[in-house]
């Protein structure tokens, strides 16, 4: 294709970038502190307390200087972090990127077999673990490469009284999780003062090496570690960096709620993006509890935030959520999974600002589209390719497809992995003999070069020979004003091959069967009406509120 979605660039926003200045991790978050060395750069949400960019600098140079000195860590080693969204995390996170090392991050729910998988597959010598979730680690430790383990609790970076009036509050929780036996572990306090009597020696990276190993979140099949190397995370950050210059203001450190998990690429690739721009980070580590969520964001004045649909279902059915202040609001933006429409509106209504879809995937960095900053209201699709991407809609047999007509979303850009860590036949499976990442997903273009996501092509469902997208039922059952939320899946049928059935978890105690199928009869081409309804308490949702199509099938 032509690059026809150039012409729908908002004002200010160049169609390339300079790949070939992006440096390395290390010498981003460097440039950052010289520039914004006494602004915020981390908030924990829960406790208030803040790390400056300095101190960040200070931290991470110490947790760099033990792995190097100490542990005699060669560069380019892995090193895995498991732990939720605490300041521990960019400490850790910058101060392994710094010294050269691999960061493979590690969701801290996995059960012990996911863990043992992670470790092994990555084939990471070190693991940073937060204490709550140790005991996880330490079933399967002996069965890994792992050979140090750095345990970190979640008080440790709160000052002195705080930090003792944390302990105590804390005790309660530690008497819920099961106890371990880690021996030789030490503790990350130990490891700054340690690594602060060494010497940090900067590490000689380049931007082809590698930074992360990150692993898809295994929805549709075994998690695969998609290598991501400085340059590729930075051209993502630089790519959105450009797309919302012209509506940033520059004077202040720019407030960013950060509620989706770091370990997860979506939020990772928010944390870094607002490192380039002297931003606030504002962590959550437990946005399901969405009352305590509320009053986080009540302390704020946020510019943005990130979240996915369910979130954005659950904030805006708590009362307090709409007496919040909005003032400093540019968007909320949606990614992860697809945003309804019906979600966005209400959004719009209650923050008076728009919901920008984006899209992206961990092969990507993970952006690859994102709609325009002066957009209006909400678009129902995901934008347009963000500078130095190009994009290419495909069919089965990788010839492109014309306007309009929908097909694989296929990606080329310098935010695309180097490929699948020890897979060559599944990288291979997945990239084009002309560079193109192959993305799995059913998308469409229009003619003015905007995108719109139709289905992941393994969740489409297969009616008689006609092709049915979840998304589109889910869309229709949401407007009706008794659903809280939906997915539809496939169901096997000896009659037609496939039906859609749907799980819908009510708003309204008052929803019954009869009334959805009435709806979604006047609203939908009758194959494509769910043959099955299911309701339930709740959805099963990854850890980032991904709703789990997987499991309901098996259900179904």
């Amino acid at each position: 294709m032509d690059k026809i979605w150039l012409k729908g660039y908002p004002p200010g926003v160049p169609t390339d970038i300079d790949v070939q200045a992006l440096g390395t991790l290390g010498e981003y978050l460097e440039r950052a502190v010289t520039q914004y060395a006494d602004r915020k750069a981390f908030v924990s949400g829960s406790t208030g307390v803040a790390l400056s960019y300095r101190e960040l600098d200070t931290l991470s140079r110490h947790v760099a200087a033990y792995f190097q000195s100490v542990l005699l860590l060669p560069k380019g080693a892995r090193v895995a972090l498991m732990m939720p969204n605490l300041l521990q995390y960019p400490v850790c996170l910058f101060g392994l990127l710094r010294a050269g090392y691999v960061v493979v991050n590690v969701n801290p729910l996995y059960t012990p077999r996911e863990l043992e998988h992670q470790l092994k597959d990555s084939g990471a010598e070190v693991m940073v673990v937060v204490e709550v979730f140790a005991h996880t680690l330490a079933k399967v430790v002996s069965r890994t490469p792992v050979k140090h383990v750095v345990v970190t609790g979640l008080t440790d970076m709160m000052p002195w009284p705080k930090r003792l009036l944390g302990n105590f509050l804390i005790r309660q929780i530690k008497k819920a999780v099961p106890p371990y036996s880690l021996p030789g572990s030490v503790g990350l306090r130990d490891v700054l003062v340690r690594g602060a009597a060494q010497a940090f020696k900067t590490a000689r990276c380049t931007p082809d090496d590698l930074a992360f190993l990150q692993y898809t979140g295994g929805t549709t099949g075994v998690s695969k570690g998609a290598m991501l190397t400085h340059r590729s995370v930075l051209a993502n950050a630089e790519q959105c960096r450009v797309w919302f210059d012209p509506i940033m203001d520059k004077s202040e450190a720019m407030i960013g709620i950060t509620a989706i998990p770091l370990y997860h690429i979506y939020a990772l690739g928010n944390c870094l993006g607002g490192i380039g721009t002297g931003g606030t980070n504002v962590l959550v580590a437990d946005p399901r509890n969405i009352p305590a969520f509320v009053k986080v964001l009540a302390r704020y004045r946020f510019a943005t935030l990130p979240a996915v649909n369910t979130l954005f279902i659950g904030l805006l059915n708590d009362p307090k959520f709409s007496q919040l202040d909005f003032s400093k609001l540019l968007f909320g933006v949606g990614g992860g999974a697809a945003t309804q429409r019906a979600v966005a509106e209400q959004w719009q209504q209650v923050t008076g600002t728009p919901l920008l879809e984006g899209y992206g995937l961990t092969e990507c960095s993970p952006t690859v589209t994102v709609n325009p900053y002066n957009l209006q209201s909400f678009s129902g699709g995901i934008g347009l390719p963000l500078p130095s991407t190009e994009v290419s809609i495909r069919d089965p047999e990788g010839r492109e497809l014309p306007i309009g007509e929908p097909g694989e979303l296929c990606v080329r850009g310098p935010q695309v992995m180097s490929g699948y860590w020890n897979r060559p036949q599944e990288t291979a499976a997945v990239m084009t003999e002309d560079g193109y990442l192959r993305t799995g997903d059913m998308a469409v273009m229009d003619e003015a070069g905007f995108l719109k996501i139709v289905d992941r092509i393994k969740d489409m469902i297969l009616v008689s020979g006609f092709n049915v997208y979840p998304n589109e039922i889910e869309e229709v059952v949401m407007m009706h004003p008794g659903v809280l939320e939906v997915a539809a899946v496939s169901k096997a049928d000896p009659g037609s091959g496939e039906v859609p059935k749907i799980f819908v978890v009510r708003k309204s105690p008052a929803l019954t069967r009869e009334m959805l199928w009435a709806h979604c009869r006047e609203n939908l081409t009758a194959y494509k009406v769910p043959r099955e309804i299911e309701f339930l308490p709740d959805l099963p949702k990854s850890p980032v509120g991904k709703v789990l199509r997987r499991e309901l099938r098996d259900r179904a």
